[in-house]
């Protein structure tokens, strides 16, 4: 059994985003705004993800400023009707390191 929460990458388990697990975007990871909401690059292995709701940018970014994807969603104005749909979502950018599970300590989210 590991300690390491649900959704550390790990290359052999599933990565899976829950609402009370504090995340944070990966420090190799820049957002472009876009019309249609983001373009994000992952400069370590280089992956292009476009993220097609402004929404979902929202809660990309709110992710570092909040204790849990729950308090993300609800900051970005998300109804909780439609939190499991994002956080299938954000398993989707976990999987391949857009974002990243925040640790005690980890101050990537907080602002400069």
């Amino acid at each position: 059994m590991s300690d390491a929460p649900t959704g550390t990458p790990t290359g052999t388990e599933p990565v899976t985003v829950a609402l009370d697990e504090p995340w944070v975007l990966s420090p190799s990871v820049a957002l472009r705004p876009e019309p249609f909401g983001a373009l994000a690059y992952h400069f370590g292995n280089r992956k292009l993800t476009f993220l097609k709701r402004p929404e979902l940018v929202r809660v990309v970014e709110a992710l570092g400023e909040q204790p849990d994807v729950a308090a993300a969603l609800a900051a970005a104005g998300v109804p909780e009707t439609q939190w499991q749909a994002y956080a299938a979502a954000l398993t989707g950018l976990a999987r391949t390191d857009m974002i990243r599970p925040r640790h005690a300590g980890d101050d990537e989210g907080a602002a400069a």
